[in-house]
């Protein structure tokens, strides 16, 4: 499976418009589309982007430890997350805040970056080693330990990640240059083939990978158009 970025984090949530609030006014993101069913949030929509799940909520963590978003001047965030009232902790490598409805997420800054960017995700796992083993069999790339998609990264700490009936995580999504192809191996190797899903500007296969995790491989079609 030959993957080619990391192209969003899927939530379910029953707070979509305060978090996608707190992405755009706090982040420097913007709504890239809203339907009844979701919200698709990003700097860009070529770039890692979030999608907001509508939802009953409330959430339970699970898997997801936190969201990591690059922005290009940590103190601008800062200022804004301080003044909508949102409670920020200072970490060795930038910001954490909490989000509506409990989903955590971490800032960094990446100076000189376009646009504000997913940077990638924590999750937490009962065997790091395997999950990661387990991954890069489905198209992750390892480099000295690190598990990552292009220059975005999947950080596995290990836990007991207590999923529920109603986890916060949906799915991960990594961009594919052919979806088709991807279902086809999945296939010959045995893979659980979850759902294909073919809209306006995508073509999607959903997989079950480690530990259970969603995983989507994505295609833009040609004539993508959102923003």
């Amino acid at each position: 499976m030959e993957v080619t970025s990391f192209d969003h984090v899927a939530l379910w949530t029953d707070e979509r418009d305060s978090l996608a609030s707190l992405l755009t006014e706090c982040l420097g993101m913007h709504v890239i589309s809203r339907t009844d069913a979701f919200t698709l949030v990003g700097g860009d929509a070529r770039q890692g982007k979030v999608t907001l799940f509508a939802a009953e909520g409330p959430r339970e963590q699970g898997a997801l430890e936190q969201i990591v978003v690059r922005v290009s001047a940590l103190d601008t965030v800062r200022t804004r997350l301080d003044e909508a009232g949102h409670a920020v902790e200072e970490s060795g490598t930038g910001l954490e805040v909490e989000g509506p409805g409990g989903v955590p997420l971490a800032v960094v800054e990446r100076p000189g970056i376009g646009v504000v960017d997913l940077e990638g995700v924590v999750l937490r796992v009962p065997e790091p080693a395997e999950t990661a083993d387990g991954l890069v069999a489905m198209g992750l790339d390892r480099d000295a330990g690190r598990l990552h998609v292009d220059d975005r990264e999947v950080v596995l700490r290990r836990g007991e990640p207590q999923e529920g009936e109603r986890p916060l995580l949906n799915h991960l999504a990594f961009l594919v240059d052919s979806a088709r192809d991807v279902e086809d191996e999945a296939r010959s190797r045995g893979l659980e083939v979850e759902d294909v899903v073919d809209a306006p500007n995508t073509l999607a296969v959903f997989l079950r990978g480690p530990d259970g995790l969603r995983l989507e491989y994505v295609e833009h079609k040609p004539g993508f158009a959102l923003e």
